[in-house]
């Protein structure tokens, strides 16, 4: 099926990105190294060059890019010169998170052991160069004069993954287990909300302090703590962890990475959430439309605590990679639609990733009618969820780009000198 209409294609010509920035840490500290850093990406390479990174362009298709992409590149690298595109910038960036979570498996399958603290050094090292690299690819657009709609689709399509994928490299690092789904649930929630905001509003508004910027810094940062105490300071009661805050009721007697869970949720995720509401709020209001329709898209899915099989400790990586692909389709449906214009509110295509989920809940139920031994084996159930969104995600991943590129009459990682 098509995913972009006539008036979408019409549409993507006119698109023009907006977003505002008042983080204080990004105009100060990190946008100049940005500027810098980005200078040592070459505008234009050789032929020859460019077929270098198509063995990793192909890996990537696996998960969610489609080969007939690698046509281009390497069509491109018969075909004269090829520039460093934003989009291999983003390309690469992602795949530093994909290595940090392939290391979190390795180390700590269940992500209850601790790794080797050199994994934690490298945790915060690639998410350093994640953000780094997400950072510049815009700035890389600019100066080859490449900005696109699909630029932004490959972008923040890379960074609803991320969240799932990072996710498991701070579980690994601080002996998450079970609880590091929900840990995925808080850096899905703000940048899901922060989509939906952008949707209504047209424009990107990052706070003061926000997840790409500060909240990124901080992770990376308590990777590197973590490289220097090992991965059992997090085990510990929070109490005994952070001695200066014994003294906080309730908190100082859980195990640090739960408190570190509450304490986000009460001062990070609540105030981004209420920002971006009230946000859309203003714009619904000034449009005379239906709050209650802006809000119907904020409710979607959450798997896991249903099982009497206990996946969610057994199989944590299947059970938020499988749900990150859900919500990777489900963000990525959202951004299409605002690129493409369509009417505001909640689409059918969007609840798409929500089809396996009723059956995966019934099968859990039956266990309690049948002595806790559910009709079909969980960890089946569990790889048909993760196959049916991993399909999900690579047919509408596949496709759209193929659309956006095909309308739009340029490549996903090409660049003509006429166009730059």
């Amino acid at each position: 099926m098509g995913y972009i209409g006539a008036h979408g294609g019409v549409a993507l010509h006119k698109y023009k990105y907006s977003d505002v920035d008042h983080s204080y840490t990004a105009k100060y500290v990190l946008q100049p190294f940005w500027c810098r850093f980005v200078k040592i990406f070459p505008l234009w390479m050789p032929a020859g060059l460019g077929l270098f990174f198509l063995p990793f362009t192909n890996f990537f298709f696996f998960f969610g890019l489609c080969a007939r992409l690698g046509v281009c590149v390497l069509f491109q690298a018969q075909h004269g010169i090829m520039t460093f595109t934003p989009n291999y910038i983003t390309l690469t960036g992602f795949m530093f998170l994909l290595t940090s979570a392939l290391l979190g498996y390795i180390y700590s399958p269940r992500l209850d052991s601790a790794p080797p603290r050199w994994v934690n050094f490298a945790h915060g090292l690639l998410l350093f160069l994640y953000q780094t690299f997400d950072a510049v690819d815009g700035k890389q657009a600019r100066r080859t004069d490449s900005s696109s709609p699909l630029g932004e689709l490959f972008d923040h399509g890379c960074d609803a993954l991320a969240c799932a994928f990072e996710g498991l490299a701070f579980g690994s690092t601080a002996m998450c287990g079970r609880t590091t789904f929900w840990f995925w649930v808080i850096s899905a929630v703000p940048f899901y909300c922060a989509t939906w905001e952008h949707y209504f509003t047209n424009t990107l508004i990052l706070p003061a302090v926000n997840g790409p910027t500060e909240g990124l810094m901080l992770i990376y940062l308590s990777h590197f703590f973590t490289a220097i105490v090992g991965s059992e300071w997090w085990a510990q009661q929070f109490g005994k962890s952070l001695p200066f805050l014994s003294w906080v009721p309730f908190i100082h007697e859980i195990t640090t990475y739960k408190a570190v869970l509450f304490l986000m949720v009460a001062f990070a995720v609540i105030p981004t959430v209420t920002f971006n509401v009230c946000n859309v709020y203003k714009v619904v209001q000034a449009r005379k439309a239906s709050m209650l329709l802006a809000l119907a898209m904020e409710f979607w899915h959450g798997m896991g605590y249903l099982s009497p099989a206990d996946i969610m400790g057994n199989y944590p990586h299947l059970v938020i990679v499988g749900t990150g692909l859900a919500f990777g389709y489900l963000v990525g449906s959202m951004i299409l639609a605002h690129l493409c214009d369509e009417p505001k509110g909640l689409k059918t295509g969007m609840c798409m990733s929500l089809l396996y989920l009723p059956f995966a809940i019934a099968n859990a139920l039956t266990a309690r009618l049948n002595d806790g031994v559910p009709s079909v084996d969980e960890s089946l159930v569990l790889l048909g969820y993760c196959a049916f969104t991993g399909t999900l995600y690579l047919h509408f991943a596949t496709s759209v780009v193929h659309e956006i590129t095909t309308a739009l009459g340029i490549f996903c990682f090409r660049i003509t000198r006429k166009e730059a």
